[in-house]
């Protein structure tokens, strides 16, 4: 935990940074142990308060999200500002813009627990199995290991231009595709927790999943250069994606 020194000594880290180093519900009371780099907690605690304070992620965690993973409504109320500020920093380097109308946003466990968090708050469920239905519907879009899951946005400000693209752009979500350096395009498997488009028109918002080999993900690991696009006839559009979400995207194959 960084209490590396004074043996015995108290520490109290103040988890809301109001800097009023007293030891109120948001601090943190610590005793260092006489030997380096262990200390006691003294006052209770969630772990995601821990996680979330010292940066630090569980020993041996799922990629999907669980309750342990959550606040409660309480401390989400408490902290929601922080966090979301935090979330949306986050959010910045995982999107990729394709073109002016085109957007796709790579999910990892943060961003999903940001909508389960404000589902929850939205909807004031505490109950567990609501909770538990919440973890299941949003689950699906972490990343396992294997693959990118991202959200796919097409973007008009004028509605009726808006309408007029999703005719014709019908399908486009199963030709967005990525392509790590040297190897083959992997197109998008699209919405698989339901169907977004109808016999005359897409949707504006389809959830969209790249499985990738273990060649590709390797690849990607060892600092290949990752290109997105789509080759839908009536959007056709390629980028090289950034350092930053490149690291991200490599962060999901770890």
């Amino acid at each position: 935990l960084g209490v590396r020194e004074n043996p015995g000594h108290y520490y109290n880290l103040d988890y809301d940074n109001d800097n009023d180093n007293d030891n109120d519900a948001n601090s943190i009371l610590l005793i260092s142990a006489p030997f380096p780099g262990h200390a006691f907690l003294l006052n209770p605690l969630t772990e995601t308060q821990m996680r979330d304070y010292f940066s630090l992620e569980p020993a041996g965690q799922t990629m999907q999200l669980t309750r342990a993973d959550l606040y409660s409504l309480e401390e989400y109320a408490r902290c929601r500002p922080q966090f979301r500020a935090r979330v949306m920093a986050h959010k910045q380097d995982r999107r990729v813009a394709l073109g002016a109308h085109a957007t796709l946003y790579f999910e990892d466990r943060l961003t999903m627990q940001y909508q389960v968090q404000e589902m929850l708050r939205a909807e004031r469920i505490f109950e567990s199995a609501g909770i538990q239905d919440e973890l299941d519907a949003y689950n699906p879009l972490v990343p396992d290991g294997c693959n990118w899951k991202a959200t796919f946005m097409i973007e008009y400000d004028d509605e009726q231009e808006r309408r007029a693209a999703l005719v014709r752009l019908r399908g486009i979500e199963t030709r967005v595709w990525v392509q790590v350096a040297g190897q083959g395009r992997v197109y998008a498997i699209a919405d698989e927790d339901l169907e977004r488009e109808d016999a005359t028109k897409t949707s504006a918002v389809h959830f969209l999943r790249f499985e990738l080999t273990p060649a590709m993900a390797a690849a990607v690991t060892a600092g290949a250069p990752i290109g997105i696009g789509s080759d839908h006839p009536d959007y056709r559009y390629e980028t090289q994606v950034g350092p930053q979400v490149r690291a991200c995207l490599a962060a999901d194959l770890a």
